[in-house]
Order: C-alpha cells, then sequence, then structure tokens
C-alpha cells in the first residue's frame, strides 16, 4: 500500500516537472482563472505529500477505518476506465490529452486491482494482514 502512495507521488512530481502545460491547463478547467498556477501547484503538491504521509502513517500502525477507506476508493478507481474511454471516443470533454486520459484510466485500474487483493487479504488474514484467532 505504501508502495503505491510513493508510486503516486512520484507521478504527481514527475507531472509537475516533465508536463507543466498540461498541468497549467487542468487547473485553468478546474478554477477558471488563467495564468501562473507555480503558487497552487505548490501548495497541493505540498498537502498531497502530507496526505500521502498521513496515509502511510496510518497503514503502519494498522488503522481499521483507513484500511476501508482506502478499500472504498480503491473499488471506485474502475470508474475511470469507462470515463476515459468517454474521453478517448470524444463522448464526453477530455480532461487532458490522450496520454493523461489513459494514465488516469490505468492508476484506475491498477487501484481496483489492489482493492481485490485487499478484499482477498481481509478474508485470510484481517485488516491489514493482522490476523484472526482460528480457535
Amino acid at each position: 500500500m505504501i508502495a503505491s502512495f510513493a508510486a503516486y507521488w512520484l507521478v504527481v512530481a514527475v507531472l509537475l516537472v516533465a508536463a507543466r502545460p498540461v498541468v497549467d491547463h487542468l487547473l485553468d478547467q478546474q478554477i477558471g482563472v488563467a495564468g501562473d498556477h507555480l503558487p497552487a501547484e505548490i501548495t497541493s503538491f505540498l498537502a498531497l505529500t502530507g496526505l500521502l504521509l498521513l496515509l502511510s502513517v496510518g497503514v503502519i500502525r494498522g488503522w481499521r477505518w483507513l484500511f476501508w477507506l482506502i478499500l472504498v476508493a480503491y473499488l471506485a478507481g474502475i470508474l475511470r476506465v469507462p470515463a476515459a474511454l468517454l474521453e478517448l471516443a470524444q463522448k464526453v470533454p477530455a480532461q487532458g490529452p490522450a496520454w493523461y486520459v489513459g494514465l488516469t484510466a490505468i492508476v484506475g485500474l491498477l487501484q481496483f486491482c489492489i482493492a481485490l487483493a485487499m478484499l482477498v487479504s481481509y478474508r485470510r488474514a484481517g485488516t491489514w494482514g493482522e490476523g484472526r484467532n482460528s480457535s
């Protein structure tokens, strides 16, 4: 789980550095104001870093409620696949270039697969693999 958080952080960092025009375009769409978004990008990246660190602490400490929250959020990741397909088919407005839309679909599919693995693990060992009493 922590590896997936680290991967998300790394992807966002790479996008901020290597695909600044795409990030700027996305922010223009979301907030409706064109211009320099560097302060907003830095603030958002720091907030994301803090959130991922908090989630990592929760995983390490075995917070049960966090297991269920992440499970539901990751199960919902599958919704990105049909959304991306609709965007690529131009049935709904695209949120970015085709490679970005494809990336969001891949991330959603990976999240869904992790959620399925979490469910299987829960059936065997409980939340965060804490184990169940067999007696």
